[in-house]
């Protein structure tokens, strides 16, 4: 769609909006002026005197709204108010031609519990939230649930607390909606050798700076890829010497992901456990066997089960079980049979994720047979009403982009088992030191302000790197 912007650049928060009410069009800039017919889709994002005006053109119809810029105290401030309200007018223009009404109205960053957090500090309420951004009651609520456990867990952080990320880009196949660094072991089992003896040399270098520092991890996370592709004895060596580079007496939590049931063994959950890794992560995605054979996984549902089994027989593990709403041929009546199933398997955690398709993946390659936007809706809304009934309740919450109807991903938790890492992650709590290829170290400083340091994103490439570093 076209864009033009007269009084202001504020370029990210027209592409914002432009994704969150038309996600499949790209924003383009026009050197030339708009005509005054309605021809072609376009938008004109005005501000002047303390108004923002927008004119949308789509479909050979021409619908205008406008929204007064709130009084500013700062600079900060003013930009901020300013490009909230080219926002709203673009919004309110957009939904009076017809667009339906998003869940998440117009709040378009992926993590909302920052701004409620905000909100909260300020005294005001969901209500508040809700009536400024257009947001659902519903999603409103969630967010206020989800911001006061972050708050809660912000409270009970020290200064020197980290988190600790460990990043194994492996898994025995490579799902259709995956586009993390993941790497199917088939073709690449030559490479985790080497990249194991790399990620133990930036573990040894890493701890030694947390060390110098004064830092101490309070969680610590393992995740891909799929950790558990590892044998045993790899494993065994991994946490070793996770052991010996870091100081792991503050720790609170330990969590690996099994993601995968087809690479869960006795073996390697008696190493976790002889580590004192305290939760796992059995990820099913769907108890379809039909879905799981569309997204590329070689297990059943009944593997799932099984994998279970082996973990709760293999100690006092605590386990988070990943859905995915809006996988390729799957359905509401679907969705709802996996939710009741894993629901019957009593996880401590469970990750409500919505579908979304992004760059790199199969599905973003080749299309596929999705659910539409209210399919997914109804997904997303049995499971917060199922969940909520069973005692779990919603602790951690993100979006992302290009995600089916423009929904959420949510933890929800059994009391007392909070995953703590999840939550510094996403609302960037504290420093999280990642290890790994692909693996990106959050430093968070004074006023909220996070600088990010990007390990090489593939296998080859974080080989090389550690092994021709000057402290190797």
């Amino acid at each position: 769609m076209k864009l033009y912007l007269s009084g202001h650049d504020y370029k990210y928060a027209a592409e914002q909006m432009l994704l969150t009410l038309f996600p499949t069009e790209r924003p383009v800039y026009p050197s030339d002026e708009p005509l005054d017919e309605p021809s072609g889709d376009r938008a004109e994002l005005t501000l002047r005197a303390g108004e923002a005006e927008c004119v949308l053109c789509r479909g050979g119809a021409v619908t205008t709204a406008s929204e007064t810029v709130a009084p500013w105290g700062d600079e900060i401030e003013r930009v901020r108010n300013e490009q909230h309200a080219l926002k709203m007018s673009f919004y309110r223009a957009a939904l009076a031609s017809g667009v339906p009404r998003p869940a998440w109205g117009a709040l378009t960053g992926v993590k909302p519990g920052k701004l409620m957090a905000r909100y909260l500090t300020a005294g005001k309420t969901a209500a508040d939230f809700a009536a400024d951004f257009d947001v659902s009651p519903a999603r409103a609520a969630l967010c206020e649930k989800t911001t006061r456990c972050t708050l809660e867990a912000r409270d009970s952080l020290a200064p020197g607390d980290i988190g600790l990320y460990v990043g194994i880009p492996f898994c025995p196949t490579r799902c259709a909606y995956c586009s993390f660094i993941s790497n199917a072991v088939g073709g690449n089992a030559k490479l985790i050798e080497p990249y194991l003896n790399a990620l133990h040399t930036e573990l040894a270098r890493v701890g030694q700076s947390v060390r110098a520092d004064g830092e101490r991890p309070v969680a610590v996370y393992f995740g891909g890829g799929t950790p558990t592709t590892l044998s045993p004895g790899q494993l065994d060596g991994l946490c070793t010497a996770l052991e010996r580079h870091f100081d792991l007496s503050a720790l609170r939590e330990y969590t690996v992901e099994a993601g995968r049931p087809d690479t869960i063994t006795a073996e390697k959950l008696a190493v976790l456990r002889a580590h004192g890794v305290t939760r796992v992560s059995v990820n099913p995605q769907t108890m379809s066997d039909a879905v799981l054979e569309r997204i590329g996984r070689r297990h059943t549902a009944a593997d799932i089960v099984d994998a279970l089994t082996l973990v709760r027989g293999a100690g006092d593990f605590q386990v988070n079980m990943d859905l995915i709403a809006g996988l390729p041929g799957d359905d509401p009546a679907g969705f709802r049979a996996t939710v009741e199933t894993v629901l019957s398997l009593a996880p401590e955690n469970i990750t409500v994720h919505t579908l979304a398709i992004k760059n790199g993946s199969y599905l973003a390659e080749n299309g596929g047979e999705l659910p539409d936007a209210a399919a997914v809706a109804a997904m997303l809304d049995f499971a917060m009403e199922r969940l909520d009934a069973a005692g779990y309740a919603p602790y951690y919450l993100y979006r992302q982009k290009y995600m089916s109807g423009g929904f959420e991903n949510v933890g929800w938790t059994r009391p007392g088992c909070v995953n703590l890492y999840n939550i510094i992650m996403m609302e960037e709590l504290c420093p999280v030191a990642a290890m790994g290829a692909g693996a990106s170290t959050k430093l968070t400083g004074p006023n909220g302000a996070v600088r990010r340091r990007m390990n090489p994103k593939y296998p080859k490439e974080y080989i090389e790197r550690m092994t021709n570093a000057p402290d190797a």
